[in-house]
């Protein structure tokens, strides 16, 4: 049976892990997706001495509410390429590990290098992604969290329009998780990224492209394929019926992870639960329709 996930960024920054968490599980949720987004910042309690004790007080936190942090995000900047001007990029990504590890996290979603916004750059980006990705692997094999690698997308500021980026097709995404060839590099597809390239290949069609194998984690979130909005499913346009046939049809065993918790940055705190009942209620029906299409 499919299990559920909500991330939980907003909600704890908003009210804590510890009510947070409880929140999340008493909506239905299975499990949670904690960001280390914050790990940019050198503030974060993650990047000074006892960041294994906050770790750990995240992990509690997890354990008395009874749910689990399945999945979390690596810490990111745009560009990325300003990361290669700081001699702490390594440790803290490979810290970011370290802590899901503890967290008890099976995945953690690594942005890989991005493409320039006009191609010509992928042959000299793969080679970078590859070192990459690849410095970090003794690290995922070590601690046992498995680094998923995402497909991207990025805005042409001069034109104002959304165009492709690393592993934004299908060809691309498949050759970096092929090319990587580990047990512990897998591939996160974030479905709304798909869609707002409005190209030949659905999501659906990414879905069964990635296959059982590589396809081990996801971030769910709706668009009206205009702009990034990370909407709830159904508050877009994109096809989830579809999305979850294809998540059925290739036996996939991960979680369904929404990445959407912006939308509650409006949303007074008395209508929390009722909103976090809601996503869990989208996020069932669209779970049984994956495991209503299973061989």
């Amino acid at each position: 049976m499919t299990k559920i996930a909500a991330n939980a960024n907003h909600l704890s920054r908003r009210f804590g892990y510890e009510k947070a968490y409880a929140l999340i599980r008493e909506a239905g949720f299975d499990a949670l997706d904690q960001t280390l987004t914050d790990m940019v910042s050198p503030e974060s309690p993650f990047n000074n001495p006892g960041w294994e004790k906050e770790a750990e007080r995240v992990r509690r936190a997890a354990d008395n509410a009874g749910i689990r942090i399945n999945q979390t995000h690596a810490p990111f900047s745009y560009p990325l390429d300003i990361w290669e001007k700081s001699p702490d990029l390594m440790s803290i990504l490979k810290r970011s590990i370290e802590i899901s590890a503890i967290f008890g996290a099976e995945t953690e979603v690594v942005h890989p290098y991005h493409h320039p916004v006009y191609f010509g750059h992928e042959e000299e980006i793969f080679q970078k992604n590859m070192e990459y990705y690849g410095e970090l692997i003794p690290t995922a094999e070590a601690t046992g969290v498995k680094i998923c690698v995402e497909n991207m997308f990025q805005m042409d500021e001069i034109r104002k329009h959304i165009v492709h980026d690393t592993c934004s097709t299908l060809p691309e995404f498949i050759r970096y998780v092929d090319t990587l060839n580990h047990k512990n590099v897998v591939a996160c597809l974030d479905v709304g990224h798909i869609a707002l390239l409005r190209q030949h290949e659905t999501p659906a069609d990414f879905v069964r492209g990635l296959g059982h194998d590589r396809l081990q984690a996801l971030h769910i979130h709706d668009n009206n394929l205009l702009s990034d909005q990370h909407l709830l499913p159904f508050e877009g346009v994109i096809d989830w019926k579809s999305v979850a046939e294809a998540l059925g049809q290739i036996d996939y065993q991960g979680y369904f992870t929404y990445e959407t918790s912006a939308n509650f940055a409006v949303i007074p705190d008395e209508f929390i639960p009722a909103r976090l009942r809601y996503m869990a209620d989208v996020a069932r029906y669209l779970a049984s329709i994956i495991d209503a299409n299973r061989p």
